[in-house]
């Protein structure tokens, strides 16, 4: 019914960016807020941000003032703009929405995961 669609993973050296799309598509009433969450193997998946339908952000500290969250209401889209990349913050990055299925019932989804390495 629904599904999350991420991309702009991929290979960066320490002190690069990347910026990750997340577009939800599918049938639905709404998409409320969406998170972007990591995970390293062998460790618990972890919130890196997340934005409400109207704007309001949050973060992880350890991305404050480098990463922000962004989102298009109108496409279902959230952005995740990763600069000042450090290796520690290689991980398998996955989204997350809560979506209002039809008035009353909403359900959380989450993507595929898009793997990001942080290397020189």
């Amino acid at each position: 019914q629904v599904q999350l669609v991420e991309s702009g993973g991929g290979l960066v050296q320490p002190g690069g960016s990347l910026r990750l799309s997340c577009a939800a598509s599918g049938s639905f009433f709404r998409v409320d807020s969406m998170f972007w969450y990591r995970q390293v193997p062998g460790k618990q998946r972890d919130l890196v941000a997340g934005i409400t339908s109207g704007g309001t952000t949050n973060y992880a500290d350890s991305v404050k003032g480098r990463f922000t969250i962004s989102r298009d209401n109108a496409k279902n889209t959230i952005y995740l703009q990763m600069n000042t990349l450090k290796p520690e913050d290689t991980a398998v990055y996955y989204c997350n929405a809560i979506v209002t299925l039809r008035l009353g019932y909403t359900r959380g989804y989450w993507g595929q995961g898009t793997q990001v390495t942080v290397s020189s």
